[in-house]
């Protein structure tokens, strides 16, 4: 399994929208997606405004390029979160999850 991560930051009220938009309208809309396996967002609150992480797991990096393109490290920021977020990553990073309950009972699927 993959995850795909990715950071934007908001500030003042855009934070809640930001947070309203990617749990309401985005997560909502990805089980349909082949691959996908569950989604994350993670926020602190910094002296700059919100930092938001997006964690999103995926079967596999072929699983991610059918979502994200053949570019698998360009990030994929709807227009709707662009419209509130003060800045954000252009790129994501992926990391291969090798524990967790995904894991659970194979230790094959640590090593995939």
């Amino acid at each position: 399994m993959i995850a795909r991560i990715w950071r934007g930051r908001a500030v003042g009220a855009n934070a809640a929208a930001y947070q309203r938009h990617v749990t309401q309208s985005v997560f909502p809309a990805l089980p349909a997606l082949a691959g996908h396996r569950g989604a994350y967002l993670l926020r602190r609150e910094t002296g700059e405004g919100t930092e938001f992480l997006a964690v999103t797991l995926w079967d596999s990096l072929a699983a991610i390029r059918a979502f994200a393109g053949e570019d698998a490290e360009r990030a994929v920021v709807e227009p709707g979160a662009r419209e509130v977020l003060a800045d954000f990553d252009a790129f994501v990073r992926h990391y291969e999850v090798v524990h967790g309950p995904a894991c659970a009972g194979s230790e094959e699927a640590g090593r995939k």
